[in-house]
């Protein structure tokens, strides 16, 4: 398991929580920011899951006709 990349997910998470409760509290928060940083946040916390279990994540690739 790798403690570095699992410290960067971990703080990378963080702020993209700080991020979305600054938007939010926002007067009119952007309902685009909020939803792209709630899917960054998912894939970082997917990310920090597999890496947490030392897995790797899944890229797929793309297919050349």
């Amino acid at each position: 398991m790798n403690q570095n990349r699992i410290w960067r997910l971990r703080n990378h998470h963080r702020g993209l929580e700080q991020r979305l409760h600054d938007e939010r509290r926002r007067p009119f928060p952007d309902a685009l920011v909020l939803q792209d940083l709630k899917r960054q946040k998912l894939l970082v916390k997917d990310e920090l899951f597999l890496a947490e279990a030392g897995l790797e994540p899944y890229r797929q690739h793309a297919v050349l006709a």
